[in-house]
């Protein structure tokens, strides 16, 4: 019999793996994680300096399913959550090199200046825009552009997807990127009346819309999330997963520990290994298994980000930075994706009289930038807090870069997703669970990894009924 070292080894501690194996613990099965890097927590990280608080990657979640708070409550950290304040909820555009409020309300919408009369009176005749056919696969940017106009489009969307995907709303597929846009469309006929109808069943589910839900973070940063899942879990760093092979009753990883020079290889073997994995990383360890599916997840593009942590004193910035941060549209030509208010979004980021912003460089609008050396990198952000803001020479400016950062969802997105779902289907055992399936936030790699590990529970489970059956037949018998 196949040595077995876990009944569950999931590759891969990031958000979606680690809430995937959290929940398989608690449900009692035997779980193992590896990861490649020295920590778990993937791109989240928290860092402290001169008491400041900042982020290396995501700053904040967004609270759109009561699976979140379930979450944070069985790890032990429902009380360390802290939301984002009153004065978060307002939110910049840049237009004309001026930061202009998002409208919130019907009356700010028709008073703003971020949109023309020709725009707003355009969106009348959105309830009356046809739907496109139901297989039909549309760009967000012709998408957005046959119901809303250009304008919106521009000063509206654009900047929206960079902030979520750091993407390109002219290769971004709706149904995939956006599916609950595509389905509005397709089961109301209309942005409109769907966002009014579709209130109701949202409220039945308990879930919120993403323009509705509040952000949340935690009292020491969004690391405490991943902290916590990773303290309840046995976790092997420093472990790279070089392939995957079936065997009889078990599958095999192929794993690596140490450097060229020290390299030790050795294997792990599990009844069942979900990979929580970029999509790059799981195209190698899938290749000798289903090369169809390796070539599919080497489709999906990840652009390169650069995130700058910088800390000014107040009376260095002489924007109010009441508000969340503000976004530049590719219109505007801007050399960043855009910049957070920090310590206006979450209570105790910054000592008084000291503020952070974050801000973002790079994508699929300029992954140049993001490429440059760190130098390069914060002088461009400072340039441009400068000039949006009104920022002086910062006391300090930490770089982080991600050369490959958050997957495109692009066109054949969805086609590619079926092809590993047709691995999983072939090789039973074998799952995968990351931010290019599902979505890329916070809320939705919670979502994801819970819906994982509802699967593999109960997948695992009548798959060891039924070996017990094949074992020993008179065990599951009627008695005499």
């Amino acid at each position: 019999m196949t040595r077995i070292d876990a009944d569950v080894i999931v590759v891969g501690a990031g958000l979606s793996g680690l809430t995937t194996a959290f929940r398989l613990a608690r449900r009692g099965w035997q779980v193992a994680v590896v990861e490649a890097a020295e920590r778990p927590g993937g791109v989240i990280g928290s860092r402290r300096r001169e008491g400041v608080l900042y982020e290396l990657g995501p700053n904040s979640g967004l609270d759109t399913t009561p699976l979140i708070d379930e979450l944070l409550g069985a790890a032990g950290i429902k009380s360390e959550r802290l939301d984002a304040s009153a004065a978060a909820a307002k939110r910049y555009i840049l237009r004309g090199g001026a930061l202009v409020a998002m409208p919130t309300s019907p009356g700010a919408f028709f008073g703003t200046p971020l949109f023309s009369w020709r725009a707003k009176l355009g969106l009348l005749r959105e309830p009356f825009v046809a739907p496109a056919p139901p297989d039909a696969e549309e760009t967000v940017a012709d998408f957005v552009r046959r119901r809303l106009g250009t304008e919106f489009l521009d000063y509206a969307i654009e900047p929206f997807v960079a902030g979520i995907y750091a993407g390109d709303p002219e290769t971004l597929s709706v149904p995939a990127a956006f599916p609950r846009l595509f389905a509005l469309e397709q089961k109301y006929g209309s942005l409109i009346r769907g966002q009014i109808l579709g209130a109701r069943e949202r409220r039945r589910s308990a879930e919120k819309a993403k323009n509705m839900a509040v952000s949340f973070s935690f009292r020491d940063g969004m690391q405490t999330l991943t902290d916590a899942l990773a303290r309840a879990l046995p976790i092997e760093c420093g472990v790279r997963v070089a392939a995957v092979r079936r065997e009889a009753d078990a599958f095999a990883l192929e794993c690596e520990r140490g450097s060229a020079g020290t390299k030790e290889c050795f294997e792990r073997r599990a009844r069942a290994v979900v990979l929580a994995v970029p999509a790059y990383a799981a195209a190698r360890i899938v290749e000798p298994l289903d090369a169809g599916a390796a070539r599919a997840l080497r489709e999906i593009v990840y652009p390169p980000v650069a995130v700058v942590a910088s800390a000014y004193r107040r009376s260095d910035v002489a924007h109010p930075l009441d508000g969340f941060g503000f976004l530049a549209p590719k219109k505007e030509a801007p050399p960043v994706l855009g910049s957070l208010f920090s310590s206006t979004m979450f209570a105790h980021r910054a000592p008084e009289g000291t503020v952070v912003l974050t801000t973002f460089v790079g994508g699929r609008r300029n992954p140049e930038l993001a490429q440059a050396a760190e130098g390069e990198i914060a002088a461009s952000a400072q340039r441009a807090l400068a000039q949006y803001v009104g920022a002086a020479v910062p006391l300090w400016s930490v770089v982080t870069c991600w050369p490959q950062a958050i997957p495109q969802y692009t066109l054949g997105h969805r086609e590619r997703i079926a092809a590993v779902e047709r691995t999983e289907t072939s090789a039973p055992g074998l799952y995968f669970c990351a931010n290019w399936r599902g979505g890329v936030s916070i809320g939705d790699c919670i979502k994801s990894g819970h819906a994982m590990a509802e699967r593999v529970d109960r997948e695992l489970g009548a798959l060891a009924s039924t070996r017990a059956t094949q074992t020993n037949p008179v065990a599951t018998a009627a008695p005499a």
